[in-house]
């Protein structure tokens, strides 16, 4: 038995995020079950996080430990045959005993995509969050800033009941537009659930005006969710890249 790396790309528009749920489809589940008929037994598959329903991801790496003859290129075109559309395997390769998709994980960059004007989204529709305004870019900008570094980000977190340390390290923050879209890149150590969709929420209500960037401070020593801004959209988000 060996330990495989899958590098992997999702649209995740249909599924309720990357866990196994009973009863649901999720993209761990999906994976499981291919790797399944195609060993003859269980396998695990461990992501390097758990993206949230409706987030997407251009690179998730994932280790499984799999009994089975075929090569790491024929693992990768049996997954890529029989996953659905919206799944696709990039690369198997394989890993070290001790390799862990999760806890090897050294950082991760976010990439959050919104888009504004008249123009209508059609073909990027699933992975873009519409805006009814033009946000200020340096008043975000200068709203991110204050987010560098090791924080406490439980007011940037949604769930009420973590029991784990909630203190993170944001690398940086980098806000770009082009044309009619605002990208949003964020790089970190690791991030809480829903952490960057309430980064990004925050951001743009001082991009609309409606919050101060000085705001930051007051909000991160808070500890206290309902002091940030809103979550934005999971269809904006997108897993760009883990690093080892």
């Amino acid at each position: 038995m060996l330990n495989y790396k899958l590098t992997i790309r999702y649209d995740g528009s249909r599924y309720f995020g990357w866990e196994r749920q009973p009863g649901r489809e999720t993209i761990q589940g999906k994976l499981e079950a291919v790797l399944r008929e195609m060993c003859g037994a269980p396998a695990e598959v461990i992501g390097a996080g758990r993206t949230d329903a409706g987030v997407h991801a251009e690179a998730m790496i994932a280790n499984v430990h799999l009994d089975t003859p075929l090569t790491p290129d024929a693992i990768r075109e049996y997954l890529n045959h029989y996953l659905p559309d919206d799944i696709a395997v990039d690369e198997v390769k394989v890993a070290a005993e001790g390799f862990h998709a999760r806890y090897k994980a050294a950082g991760k960059l976010y990439t959050y995509t919104c888009c504004f004007g008249d123009r209508k989204p059609v073909f990027d529709r699933k992975f873009c969050t519409v805006l009814d305004f033009e946000p200020d870019l340096d008043r975000m900008r200068q709203a991110a800033a204050y987010l560098i570094g090791e924080h406490d980000f439980r007011s940037f977190c949604t769930n009420p009941n973590m029991k784990k340390s909630t203190v993170r390290t944001v690398d940086s923050i980098a806000i770009s537009c082009r044309r009619d879209r605002i990208f949003f890149r964020v790089h970190g150590n690791g991030f809480l659930q829903n952490m960057v969709r309430v980064i990004v929420g925050t951001l743009l209500e001082v991009g609309k005006g409606t919050r101060a960037p000085e705001e930051m401070p007051a909000i991160l020593e808070a500890l206290d969710r309902t002091k940030a801004g809103y979550t934005a959209p999971a269809r904006g988000l997108c897993l760009t890249r883990v690093d080892y």
